[in-house]
């Protein structure tokens, strides 16, 4: 199944916080609601994603809610039984063998990589092709076009090791 970074990282959101919305996916993204939106609904025609019926939401359900009980104001989406399953596979060695057919034998290396250190000093460390990596890391929102790292980049990251 072909999954963007985005929307695996939508499905290990899901899956810490149970129940979501759109709009607050954003809020700890930063991306655009378009692109969000966009992605939710990939996961729902890949069954991966299901929206929440009901009128109200308890914070049992939603990890990431403050109140005892919100109404809802939002579509809220929870994963599925095919997103669960999925997401249970979604591990370190995982992401290392997704990036890695994405991006070469050394793309998920690149990645840890840029997690520390800023792109230009990452390129000279790892033997990969910066100008397509690069390409690829703007159209993902994992660093801008100047090359700094989002916060989409170090959120994506800590998500995988919780």
């Amino acid at each position: 199944m072909n999954l963007s970074p985005l929307e695996i990282y939508i499905i290990l959101h899901l899956k810490r916080a149970n129940v979501e919305y759109a709009k607050m996916i954003m809020k700890f993204t930063h991306l655009s609601l378009d692109k969000i939106e966009n992605a939710i609904t990939s996961l729902e025609n890949k069954g991966l994603v299901e929206r929440d019926s009901g009128s109200a939401i308890k914070r049992t359900r939603a990890r990431f809610k403050k109140a005892k009980e919100v109404h809802k104001h939002h579509s809220y989406y929870h994963l599925s039984k095919e997103g669960s399953l999925l997401a249970r596979r979604i591990n370190e060695n995982f992401l290392e063998d997704y990036f890695d057919s994405l991006l070469g034998s050394n793309g998920f290396k690149f990645l840890k990589a840029l997690l520390s250190e800023n792109f230009e000093d990452a390129c000279k460390h790892i033997s990969i092709n910066c100008d397509e990596m690069k390409k690829f890391l703007i159209k993902e929102n994992f660093i801008t076009p100047s090359g700094n790292k989002t916060k989409f980049l170090s959120l994506f990251f800590s998500f995988i090791q919780s």
